[in-house]
């Protein structure tokens, strides 16, 4: 078997800092290991299925999701914390809005046609987690696009129209009805599910055992 041929999808969400960090540790991993089999594909999951297309201010709406100011705070420090010991460059305070991520998941489809996937997904974390842009703006993710190698211009007039969007729903519909109901979650050549942000040793340990195992069939 020739490598980039295994299957390795991902459910993810640009708003969710987990998903950052745990494609930070596979992007780590398969840096490290070059002749890696997997064929990354990344897949809508929304965390905030009630928000409006606008989106909302995200102080208010952490509050009422976790109880309090203080919860929130405290919500935010743990996942600091671990982005700052991985060193992963996220500000847990920068954003102000939390946006819906329809469009974005849009994008990333779109991403995925032209071969611009990955880079795609690490511009919409960075733009959120470290610019704090409200990636949910149309023009936020045409920009997105255009620095990704896209033609930003025709992304926008997409953007403009439905397209794809009941495509979107019903994938992310069907992630959950197959059991997927937190985010990261990683499908290992369709059969075996990986759920939360894994260490970079941990995918090492997956790609250099499966490598084995390739060389004995």
């Amino acid at each position: 078997m020739t490598p980039a041929t295994i299957p390795l999808d991902v459910f993810s969400d640009p708003v969710c800092p987990w998903c950052y960090i745990g494609k930070t540790f596979l992007d780590r991993a398969l840096e490290s290991r070059p002749l890696h089999p997997f064929r990354v594909e990344w897949h809508p999951f929304r965390l905030n299925t009630d928000l409006p297309p606008e989106g909302v201010e995200r102080a208010p709406y952490l509050e009422a999701k976790f109880g309090d100011r203080r919860s929130v705070a405290e919500a935010m420090a743990r996942v600091q914390a671990v982005a700052d010991e991985a060193g992963v460059r996220m500000d847990m305070g920068k954003a102000t809005r939390v946006p819906d991520t329809l469009d974005a998941h849009r994008l990333i489809h779109w991403a995925g046609i032209e071969g611009a996937q990955n880079r795609v997904v690490d511009a919409l974390f960075r733009a959120y987690f470290q610019d704090g842009a409200d990636i949910g703006q149309s023009d936020v993710l045409s920009a997105i696009a255009s620095a990704c190698g896209m033609d930003g211009a025709l992304v926008g007039r997409l953007l403009s129209t439905d397209g794809d969007r009941d495509d979107l729903m019903a994938r992310d519909l069907d992630a959950r009805e197959k059991g997927v109901t937190a985010v990261p979650t990683f499908l290992v050549d369709r059969q075996f599910v990986l759920a939360g942000a894994q260490s970079t040793a941990t995918w090492q340990q997956i790609i250099d055992d499966i490598l084995k195992q390739l060389e004995t069939t």
